[in-house]
């Protein structure tokens, strides 16, 4: 597969007032797609939050593998980044962002004390990648829809601030891709998930991909969804017979569709694309 790249101007726009502005924010927050919480991380973002203080929350935990959330949570928290796993359409999303900030911060708050300042309220700037469930999360925290969302990549292209309450003000910014994806796999992860324009990589690829990661890693869920389907077959023939007996003929782009919008909807049960062990001393 050839190296993808995809850096439309408003990214890069997006990518510069971040470099200016995150000098006006106490901590940032990274949010991250559960489901990839490694792969969805831009690490073109990360060099320029630098030691900035940082808060990394695992949206769309609802989807993602329990179990392996839990690891890459403790992963994360060994290497002193503060971690949050979150639904960001549940009403406990305001208080747990909140709690989590004011633990972050709780050092810079006492030492303020100490000189006589009272920090009452908390910046925050909220950077990551297309899809991760920035507008949702952004709507949740000002309890009223101020943001646009959409289950694309690209649906916010500004910035702005607002309040959450009393105790976080917030800087919302575009989804950023970083400018290529030099490995396949995590393009074909983030495509998987959605994070990723659908006309970047084609959509036998994304589905192979698919198939085969859930063969290895969730195959009784697999089994489960789609009962027809033979996990001894490689792909390519799953596909072709998949999309025979559905009734597509000789459709597989319905196929393809069909299931890689079960994926992403959660259909075929939770799943995380990353695991621990593919880091190969990466970390």
């Amino acid at each position: 597969m050839a190296t993808i790249q995809w850096f439309p101007g408003h990214m890069s726009k997006a990518r510069r007032q971040v470099q200016e502005n995150i000098k006006f924010v106490d901590f940032v927050t990274i949010l991250v797609d559960a489901r990839l919480p490694f792969s969805s991380q831009n690490p073109m973002l990360t060099k320029i939050v630098g030691d900035k203080p940082k808060l990394l929350v695992l949206n769309k935990a609802d989807l993602a593998d329990a179990h392996l959330t839990k690891e890459w949570r403790r992963y994360f928290e060994n290497q002193g980044i503060k971690t949050l796993a979150i639904n960001s359409k549940e009403q406990s999303t305001v208080k747990k962002v909140t709690e989590a900030a004011k633990s972050l911060m709780k050092e810079k708050i006492a030492r303020q004390k100490e000189r006589g300042i009272q920090i009452e309220t908390l910046r925050t700037m909220i950077i990551g990648i297309p899809n991760a469930g920035k507008s949702t999360l952004m709507n949740r925290l000002a309890g009223k829809k101020i943001a646009v969302t959409g289950n694309k990549p690209g649906v916010t292209k500004g910035q702005q601030w607002l309040k959450s309450n009393k105790d976080l003000e917030i800087l919302d910014t575009p989804g950023i891709l970083w400018p290529k994806f030099e490995e396949a796999d995590i393009a074909l992860k983030l495509a998987l998930t959605g994070a990723i324009k659908d006309d970047l990589l084609s959509m036998d690829e994304v589905a192979i991909f698919g198939i085969n990661y859930f063969k290895e890693h969730y195959p009784i869920e697999l089994q489960e969804r789609f009962k027809a389907m033979n996990l001894k077959d490689e792909a390519p023939e799953i596909i072709m017979d998949m999309t025979q007996k559905l009734g597509f003929r000789d459709n597989y782009d319905r196929f393809y569709q069909l299931f890689i919008k079960e994926i992403r909807d959660g259909k075929v049960g939770r799943y995380t694309l990353d695991m621990l062990g593919d880091l190969n001393g990466n970390d």
